[in-house]
């Protein structure tokens, strides 16, 4: 396995990430030289439309490791994407169809609540694993997050789906369609939707170090088949994912995307994705050892520090670390931060990170407004600036 250089990666940003250079630098060009209308004849047109309408799918189905660019479409959040989706499939949605979904990010549980609601279905919540939700006759949606933002667990994906299919079979289900919210699961590990045999998967590009703006997958058959288009009635799109995309995104924004690959791909002589997810992960483990150890401590243990999520350390978390302080001498979540803040030169954050649910359910009760202190680390951090953040929590902790 290729070692990651971190000094390396880097180099690719500007002082502050995490836009890599890559991106900016595209963004910078379609701006200086391209920002025209797309379809038109003359040559600068031709060109852009070059880079927003095949370069950028392209670009982005390798990040999914989908079989077709036609299969992706992009929009402004990952929330609106599901938004719009869940738009798109409401004419199959029957009174009494059951959507499973978690208490996880809402990006990828409020739109099917909703939808829910407007149509006569029933919302059920679910906590993912090889167990299959109950009941899977009626089920038609069940959509869970690959990684929690919170917890930091990675869910098998893979396993999952397996197990609802294979149930939802047996049990004679009509329709059963998945959707993956990989928002907090791909800038750590290499996004599959093939191999995971899912219809839907959502990210953010900023978590992969690019611009503000999500790609959507929608499953070739599913586009075909459940997808009505929420586009101009006069185009014709009934094939692709363009059929979701009401108003164009954002140009620069779009052919910025096409930046992270070059950036993921520089991680590691290899040249190949996997490479650079695989060394990702094997130096985000470095990371996360010296944080965990350090809250875990008995000495932090009797100060009432707990980890919200699995304490082990190992391939199946990311370095997404949370933790609240209770006990006899309590720490609202948001005062650790400030402190941090005063200090200057740490980022970290308090809340709920739109993982309402799940916050709001930590037992002990803490204030869903002010949840968890989340520790956010990726692949250009070192070791070095864990213990900084090591030394911090020791003062604050006091």
């Amino acid at each position: 396995m290729s070692v990651l250089n971190v000094e390396q990666a880097r180099s690719h940003f500007p002082p502050s990430p995490p836009a890599a250079k890559e991106v900016v630098d595209r963004i910078s060009d379609y701006l200086l030289n391209t920002n025209v209308q797309l379809g038109a004849d003359y040559s600068i047109s031709v060109q852009s439309t070059q880079r927003v309408l095949v370069d950028g799918p392209r670009e982005a189905a390798k990040l999914f490791n989908a079989q077709s660019p036609d299969e992706i479409v992009f929009g402004s959040s990952s929330t609106l994407n599901l938004e719009n989706l869940a738009r798109a499939l409401e004419s199959g949605i029957q009174s009494g169809d059951e959507f499973i979904v978690t208490g996880e990010h809402e990006a990828n549980a409020g739109p099917w609540k909703k939808l829910a609601a407007r149509k006569g279905a029933i919302v059920k919540l679910w906590k993912p694993s090889p167990t299959v939700p109950e009941n899977p006759y009626s089920t038609r949606i069940v959509a869970f997050t690959a990684c929690s933002n919170i917890l930091g667990s990675i869910v098998p994906v893979k396993e999952v789906v397996k197990a609802v299919r294979a149930e939802a079979k047996a049990k004679g289900a009509k329709k059963v369609e998945i959707s993956v919210d990989c928002v907090a699961y791909a800038p750590h590990r290499f996004v599959d939707v093939q191999d995971w045999d899912v219809d839907f998967c959502v990210f953010s590009f900023y978590k992969v170090y690019g611009p503000h703006i999500s790609g959507l997958y929608v499953r070739s058959s599913v586009l075909e088949n459940s997808v009505t288009p929420i586009v101009h009635h006069f185009l014709k799109v009934d094939k692709v994912a363009y059929k979701l995309q009401p108003g164009g995104p954002g140009y620069e924004i779009v052919y910025g995307s096409t930046g992270v690959i070059p950036y993921l791909l520089s991680l590691t002589p290899k040249n190949d994705l996997r490479a650079s997810f695989d060394a990702i992960a094997a130096h985000e483990q470095t990371l996360i050892k010296p944080l965990i150890s350090f809250l875990i401590d008995p000495v932090q243990r009797e100060r009432g520090v707990r980890i919200v999520g699995e304490e082990t350390v190992n391939l199946d978390r990311v370095p997404t670390i949370s933790f609240v302080v209770v006990g006899q001498r309590p720490l609202k979540s948001r005062a650790i931060v400030d402190f941090f803040d005063k200090k200057g030169g740490i980022g970290i954050r308090y809340g709920h990170f739109y993982a309402y649910t799940l916050v709001d359910e930590l037992t002990p009760k803490i204030d869903t407004d002010d949840g968890v202190v989340r520790i956010s680390l990726v692949h250009y951090n070192t070791v070095e600036e864990v213990h900084k953040i090591i030394a911090i929590l020791k003062e604050v902790l006091a």
